[in-house]
């Protein structure tokens, strides 16, 4: 059976990049068609694999600047040629799954999520897109020109897979569409369990507004608890300049340092809705409990009173109380390690092979 795989685009390494890297260990064979491809700002981790990009790869500004070509990436999409593939996997969180395909070759959508920029949030993103204010009333005809081509590239899927059962209620609600569940990975072995616990609290994370590190920042400027956080983004500048002394910027660390820094803390703190959210998990399997945003993936990741606890409103005060609620239960690393292995990496494999097999033997287009 010829597999391949198509992801948005390949010019940064985060998550969803994590999990492809762990697909194309389990396919090695099977090439990558993807929008844009920056070696540099993915590491190299797909070095030797076949990286089929687009025509927007040659286009100036696109491997930085790409959210300036919404427009082009339908066009793009639609482009590759699957005629020689008998199963075509999409990694997708917007235009990937827009593929055109034969009736022989099934298309499967491991969906990241339905695009917000779309479904959720279009007037916002409409408001902080960079564009100049008269590009931007002009704006919304393309939204819906987009979100139209969105809804239509879903009945291009043969079968939908979801990373949560959060996602899963999108993907049915936007698309009209049934899918499985597959949660991702975490690689369980790259964390550690540590007896010597500090007294400083944790985050990790691209510091991007929709993580609301600010609402943490908030919180532990007025009670004084000591909060490190670890990672970079555009919110960098501005949380640092409203943060106190008790609370340290890391900026990028290296792997090994981020497992220790999960370790030793008292607690990661988690106040945003995400799809999945993988932070959670990393905590847990060094050991600690999390203190999250009852929202989105982590609902389903998180033991309540036994790995985590959750607070109900993004506020100040109800953050707050998570905290002084923390303080008062007993949570036992091997738990929080246990719950953590339950979405380890070969558990992913496993399942993921077997669904696989499933669509190769129960597909009559295979």
């Amino acid at each position: 059976m010829k597999i391949a795989f198509v992801h948005e685009y390949l010019n940064q390494f985060g998550g969803a990049e994590r999990m492809l890297q762990v697909l194309c260990a389990l396919y090695p064979r099977a090439p990558i068609y993807t929008l844009l491809y920056d070696r540099d700002a993915t590491g190299g981790v797909f070095d030797g694999r076949v990286i089929k990009t687009s025509f927007l790869q040659n286009l100036p500004f696109t491997k930085k600047h790409h959210r300036i070509f919404p427009l082009l990436m339908p066009l793009a999409v639609e482009q590759f040629d699957f005629s020689d593939y008998d199963l075509v996997l999409s990694v997708s969180a917007s235009f990937a799954k827009g593929i055109i395909s034969k009736p022989r070759t099934k298309h499967i959508c491991y969906c990241l999520t339905p695009p917000r920029f779309l479904w959720d949030n279009s007037q916002k993103f409409v408001e902080e897109f960079g564009y100049p204010k008269l590009v931007k009333k002009f704006l919304p005809p393309f939204i819906t020109y987009l979100r139209i081509w969105d809804k239509e590239a879903a009945l291009r899927v043969d079968e939908f897979w979801s990373i949560s059962g959060f996602i899963q209620d999108r993907v049915k609600k936007y698309y009209s569409k049934d899918s499985k569940v597959i949660y991702p990975p975490v690689n369980a072995g790259n964390f550690r369990v540590s007896d010597k616990i500090s007294d400083y609290f944790f985050m990790a994370g691209r510091l991007v507004s929709y993580k609301r590190f600010d609402l943490a920042v908030k919180v532990f400027n007025k009670n004084g608890l000591p909060l490190k956080i670890a990672g970079i983004g555009p919110e960098f500048k501005k949380l640092k300049s409203i943060a106190g002394k008790n609370i340290e910027f890391l900026g990028l660390v290296s792997d090994e340092k981020l497992a220790n820094l999960y370790s030793r803390a008292q607690a990661c703190i988690f106040p945003q809705e995400e799809d999945f959210g993988i932070v959670p998990l990393e905590s847990m399997a060094s050991g600690r409990p999390v203190i999250a945003y009852r929202a989105g993936g982590v609902a389903e990741t998180v033991a309540e009173n036994e790995t985590g606890i959750f607070f109900n409103e993004q506020n100040p005060e109800s953050l707050q109380a998570a905290i002084e609620k923390f303080h008062d239960l007993d949570f036992k690393p091997e738990d929080c390690r246990k719950q953590a292995e339950k979405f380890d990496v070969g558990i992913f494999r496993d399942k993921f092979s077997k669904l696989i097999g499933e669509a190769e033997t129960g597909s009559k287009k295979i």
